[in-house]
């Protein structure tokens, strides 16, 4: 179900120009987890992440499970707070992007790499659940975009969650589509 999911979602996104403009440098990736998951094997993502071929968005893989540690790390971390959060994609940060994310009424939250405990940064693969709790406790609830404005060495990043992977590709489309109206007038 996962796969297929996923698959219907990315056949969405490849037939979006507008969505080549927000993959960042390290890429896009697009998972979903399964409803019980035991570790990162059991969420699927990207093999090769989704890049931009001739100004589209474009896989070189169908979708697999265990393939996305950060990307998994992070849709593990999200369902600890609410396990029906089961897909994310990321994407290029932007501060107009999250005011559309905002005017449409989508919950934003975020974290500092700044403020993240020596402990946590100096230990493999903390920064993720970390961020996560942060975010969530900052607005009390799974919000349904999660950024941080980058660091030493880590590019700015915005994730947007949702519960199945066709719902998360619609709303990344959508403010894809509103950015590049909005940046026509700047």
């Amino acid at each position: 179900m996962e796969l297929d999911n996923l698959q219907k979602a990315l056949d969405i996104l490849e037939r979006s120009s507008e969505f080549a403009s927000l993959i960042p440098e390290v890429r896009s990736n697009l998972v979903m987890s399964k409803k019980s998951p035991q570790g990162v094997e059991d969420v699927a993502g990207v093999p090769g992440r989704i890049t931009v071929i001739n100004r589209m968005p474009k896989t070189c893989a169908k979708p697999e499970y265990g393939v996305s540690s950060h990307m998994a790390r992070l849709i593990l971390s999200v369902m600890k707070y609410d396990p029906e959060k089961r897909s994310a994609i990321n994407m290029k940060f932007h501060p107009v992007l999250i005011e559309i994310c905002q005017k449409l009424g989508l919950i934003t939250s975020y974290y500092d790499r700044k403020d993240e405990p020596p402990e946590i940064r100096d230990k493999e693969g903390g920064t993720i659940p970390w961020g996560v709790q942060t975010a969530v406790e900052r607005v009390d609830r799974v919000p349904d975009a999660i950024y941080h404005t980058g660091g030493l060495g880590k590019e700015p990043s915005l994730v947007l969650i949702g519960k199945d992977p066709v719902e998360v590709v619609k709303t990344a489309i959508c403010i894809a589509k509103l950015c590049k109206q909005y940046s026509k007038h700047y």
